[in-house]
């Protein structure tokens, strides 16, 4: 995909993102902050269906969503994006950027919105700060997001399967906040948009800045066939008898 058409592409998902993100966010805090349709009778379901062994795996997933493990993850991602160990360390910086920034425009929402968690005997985890929108969910999206798209830009024609288990797990971290108690559904919904707006944001501006070669397609390893010398005999004039 040529770079224009991967900005517009990221630019537009983008847009669209942050409008939905705008609208949810209007809605969850303009008037008490009260959960909205549908974050009571989510938690209430989680409440009556927390077995100790699904207790302690969604606690178990839900902490791969913050500290270490997403930075480590973005570098891996930097390290596939790119072909050269220069690529490699661009990518990297450029995909720890995005994180980092997210991170921290995401938190300065959070403190302006200040919206309420459930309520606390409700938790089945520790938390702590404001509710919107959720930081794990906001995290493991971004993450998830980095990945995909360094798989998609070294493997585009394979690799489905892994890059919809790493989508899956950006998926089940901001469902685990709902299951443990910590969010209102509405708070992962308003993490899944940020990421979504703030990574189309992040490409958009990397394909305009970043080398064409960055975004090419791998070049297919060539058949023996097409290195072989032609056969003389195949030259298309008949032999003599």
């Amino acid at each position: 995909m040529k770079r224009g058409d991967v900005c517009e592409l990221a630019g537009s998902v983008g847009v669209g993102a942050w409008a939905a993100f705008t609208v949810l966010a209007v809605n969850a805090v303009g008037g008490d902050g009260g959960p909205l349709w549908g974050d009571r009778s989510l938690l209430t379901w989680s409440l009556h269906h927390r077995p100790t062994m699904l207790s302690a795996l969604a606690r178990g997933v839900t902490a791969t969503g913050t500290g270490a493990l997403p930075y480590l993850l973005v570098t891996l991602a930097g390290v596939l994006a790119g072909r050269t160990a220069r690529q490699r360390l661009t990518a990297a910086a450029l995909g720890l950027a995005c994180l980092t920034g997210g991170q921290a425009l995401r938190y300065g929402l959070m403190e302006a919105l200040h919206r309420a968690r459930p309520p606390r005997l409700d938790w089945a985890t520790a938390a702590s700060g404001w509710s919107f929108p959720s930081g794990h969910t906001t995290t493991a999206a971004l993450t998830a997001g980095l990945l995909v798209i360094a798989l998609t830009l070294r493997a585009p024609r394979g690799g489905t399967a892994l890059r919809t288990a790493v989508g899956c797990w950006g998926a089940l971290v901001g469902l685990t906040r709902v299951y443990l108690g910590v969010h209102w559904f509405s708070d992962v919904v308003a993490g899944w948009l940020f990421a979504l707006g703030w990574l189309g944001l992040c490409l958009c501006v990397a394909a305009r800045r970043l080398p064409a070669a960055f975004f090419a397609p791998p070049a297919e390893p060539r058949t023996p066939e097409e290195h072989a010398p032609q056969d003389p005999g195949r030259g298309g004039r008949s032999r003599p008898a």
